[in-house]
């Protein structure tokens, strides 16, 4: 139990999961009925798993040639590919049961999130922009939410999809940058590989100020009040502190900023997100 845990690495729910809430907490003007909530939860934590499990299975011959990699649980030999494999099908048939629960339009784009998150595995070898592709793969959470509250999409809330997409891919950049050598040797693509770190680095920032920016305009968007410009100021200083710890040349904090700061941004502009909703309605 424990290595399937470590192989879909569940605590990084911590990421897109604060940003789905948000996404249904702005449909439903406040908190969402008990059910599609629980629904909603329960399709991000499948639809992730079968990603993350994909991932491995896909990536195992990769995993096994990288030192950084060569420990996880399908090079290690502590699970098999069939096992991943298997694991992935079965989270992917409770995703689409969960997203059935839901509504129409839900189940019928469920098949399609699935599709952009197993791409995603697949892009280092054929692009760049990977970096990208794991941002939309998170950024859908909000937009999800949306539609599994509304049962209809408001091109609103595309923004903050926008928003997390330009994040995700923000610091997957930084993060990458300690596989830059090994993706040169081997013919995988990315930024830091193809560019170099510094200029990772560099686009790093500007993708975070992009964010910034659509997290502004999201507030004004749905006219949220001051809870909501103080969540983006300590985001704002997050980002800042986790573009402090590390730089082109020291990596050594790269984890605490990947994880840790991360982890902390998501639920910091949750809950302040959250605050002002809820205020409005006391």
């Amino acid at each position: 139990m424990g290595t399937t845990l470590e192989m879909i690495k569940w605590e990084h729910s911590i990421f897109a999961l604060p940003f789905a809430l948000v996404g249904a907490m702005l449909a439903a003007h406040g908190v969402p009925r008990v059910a599609p909530l629980l629904w909603i939860i329960a399709c991000m934590i499948t639809a992730r798993s079968a990603a993350m499990a994909f991932n491995r299975w896909a990536d195992a011959d990769l995993d096994a040639q990288n030192p950084r990699t060569a420990m996880r649980a399908i090079p290690a030999g502590l699970l098999t590919r069939r096992f991943a494999g298997g694991f992935t099908l079965v989270m992917a048939g409770l995703f689409l049961f969960c997203a059935w629960q839901l509504n129409r339009l839900t189940l019928e784009l469920a098949p399609f999130a699935l599709a952009v998150l197993f791409l995603y595995s697949y892009t280092k070898r054929f692009t760049r922009w990977s970096h990208l592709f794991l941002g939309l793969s998170l950024g859908m959470a909000p937009a999800a939410a949306w539609i599994a509250i509304r049962g209809s999409l408001d091109v609103r809330i595309l923004v903050l999809t926008l928003a997390v997409l330009f994040w995700v891919a923000g610091f997957d950049l930084l993060y990458a940058c300690q596989d830059a050598e090994h993706d040169r040797k081997h013919g995988l693509h990315s930024v830091p590989a193809t560019f170099g770190v510094p200029a990772a680095f560099a686009l790093a920032r500007t993708m975070h100020l992009v964010m910034l920016g659509l997290l502004a305009w999201l507030v004004q968007l749905f006219h949220l009040g001051v809870f909501a410009w103080v969540g983006i100021a300590v985001v704002a200083s997050l980002l800042l502190y986790e573009h402090m710890i590390v730089s082109p040349r020291d990596l050594r904090r790269l984890n605490a900023a990947f994880f840790t700061m991360n982890g902390v941004i998501a639920v910091v502009f949750f809950v302040f997100v959250a605050a002002d909703l809820l205020l409005r309605h006391v």
